[in-house]
């Protein structure tokens, strides 16, 4: 049987923490812990890595529920791992394409963007779930809202709304130093979850 490769990377990523100074990343990011887990907060909910096994899980109400997607796996242990530990915010905005090669625009902005279309069909809807990502109003686009992906770390969403002759356009900015605090290929799986988790909300 063929094991799945993305279920393969992200127990690469969970070896490579178990292999981290658990104290050190604890000091590095403030994090609050016990003896079996580090506690966090991610996407405007509260996160927890178990310290012998690198499994994670979210709490939902009064529960912990399984937060092992390959998004949230993949995303969350490169921002506690790897994050500089003197990384600072610049307070700019910038394309998600300018942090890496050119040839990635046509998959961050595309005029058949299914992302903007679900968007564009549905504004209050993709108002309400930035705001329950605790999101923050952005004066740019039609809608814009900034969401804090983890530890001050914004991402900005601006949805342009279409009309009969252009389609709705949804651009997706990080500030200028967010390359301190996660690689360039992994804002691409923090993309994918915060695009996602806006719709679970709307």
């Amino acid at each position: 049987m063929r094991t799945d490769n993305y279920l393969i990377q992200a127990n690469h990523a969970k070896a490579g923490f178990l292999a981290y100074d658990q104290d050190k990343l604890i000091a590095k990011l403030g994090l609050q812990f016990d003896d079996n887990y580090l506690y966090t907060t991610f996407l405007a909910q509260p996160y927890r890595i178990h310290r012998r096994t690198g499994d994670i899980s979210r709490r939902v109400g009064e529960a912990w529920v399984d937060g092992n997607s390959y998004e949230e796996v993949m995303t969350l242990l490169d921002l506690v791992c790897d994050s500089r530990e003197g990384r600072y915010l610049a307070c700019r905005l910038r394309n998600m394409q300018d942090f890496g090669a050119s040839v990635h625009r046509g998959l961050l902005e595309s005029e058949n963007d299914p992302w903007a279309r679900r968007f564009g069909d549905d504004p209050e809807g993709f108002r309400r779930g930035c705001r329950a990502l605790g999101g923050t109003p952005l004066p740019q686009g039609d809608i814009g809202y900034a969401i804090e992906v983890f530890d001050g770390l914004p991402i900005a969403l601006q949805l342009w709304l279409g009309d009969e002759e252009f389609p709705s356009q949804l651009r997706i900015l990080w500030d200028e130093n967010a390359n301190m605090y996660l690689k360039y290929e992994t804002m691409y799986f923090a993309r994918a979850l915060v695009l996602e988790r806006v719709a679970e909300n709307m």
